[in-house]
């Protein structure tokens, strides 16, 4: 059965510090920035930096600590909607610069926020299907080469990051079952339009998420014949303070259940999940419970289970 063996991560260098920043010739309200969207600095990629370098450098962390043979992996999956190019898929660059085997299955994910969930659970009916032992998750959105630094909106949330799963037959994570939302309606709520930044309705998606999601991760506990108190961790979506916080009212749920962990770096987006889910120690046959939720708008939920 294949799962979650490993991960890697890397959260960019560069940080830009929110309260030195100036909009419209006024500084932001430093209570505003420390407790409701929670994030004193944003990470930012080097310029000249693409996706597939990011995606890289997380596979320089998860070598770091696992021994990987590139010829043993027979899947390489890039989730993201910032690759390097139009085309070809940003998956190919990291074939070539992984020197990775031809006989491999390469592709991209286009997806944000609800990405990691969507792309585990893909990978893994993949992999079985065709017998592929290990493959490669990489997540990667740096959102600060498509939004305006003058839109406080966007640029005091997002910060760039990359992850890289490991997903093998040795897992220390099984993936159980899993629920999707998807309201398309709200497509323009957070959206990039051609020669145009990046623009978010950040009360809109708020509201949206308040109502929509606690809905999704209880369709998603029952699915899992699960309560609340069987999970020990839930790893939701880390978009800003004041929201996870509000979910966490909105289900009833300990806050020491619910990892932050945005304050250094900014809301990573595909990214942010594997993140907290990296730095989580658990013990066996602990359940988490993984909630990704925004752009599309879509919601997706999966419980794993630790298993070693």
């Amino acid at each position: 059965m294949i799962g979650i063996e490993a991960i890697g991560s890397y959260i960019c260098e560069n940080k830009e510090d929110n309260y030195t920043k100036i909009f419209n010739g006024t500084s932001v309200d430093a209570d505003f920035i420390k407790n409701k969207i929670g994030i004193d600095r944003v990470s930012r990629k080097k310029q000249d930096e693409k996706c597939s370098d990011l995606c890289m450098y997380a596979f320089d962390d998860l070598c770091r600590n696992y021994d990987i043979d590139i010829n043993e992996i027979g899947l390489i999956c890039v989730c993201t909607q910032n690759g390097d190019y139009g085309l070809p898929h940003t998956s190919a660059v990291l074939h070539s610069k992984l020197n990775a085997p031809n006989k491999c299955a390469v592709f991209d994910i286009n997806l944000g926020c609800s990405g990691y969930v969507y792309s585990i659970d893909i990978i893994k009916s993949f992999m079985e299907q065709n017998n592929i032992k290990k493959g490669l998750l990489f997540t990667s959105d740096a959102y600060s080469s498509i939004l305006d630094k003058n839109d406080k909106n966007t640029s005091l949330i997002f910060g760039d990051a990359s992850t890289v799963t490991l997903l093998s037959d040795n897992p220390v994570y099984e993936l159980q079952k899993s629920s999707y939302y998807s309201y398309g309606e709200y497509y323009d709520t957070l959206i990039k339009k051609d020669d145009e930044p990046l623009y978010m309705n950040g009360k809109m998606i708020f509201n949206f998420s308040l109502i929509n999601v606690p809905d999704v991760i209880n369709d998603c506990l029952q699915v899992n014949a699960l309560s609340k108190e069987d999970i020990d961790y839930f790893v939701l979506h880390q978009a800003n303070k004041y929201m996870v916080e509000k979910l966490v009212n909105r289900l009833k749920i300990p806050q020491d259940k619910v990892p932050l962990k945005i304050k250094d770096y900014g809301n990573t987006v595909s990214s942010s999940i594997p993140i907290v889910l990296s730095e989580i120690t658990c013990a066996r046959n602990n359940h988490l419970l993984l909630c990704g939720f925004g752009v599309g708008l879509s919601i997706a939920s999966i419980v794993i289970r630790k298993v070693k």
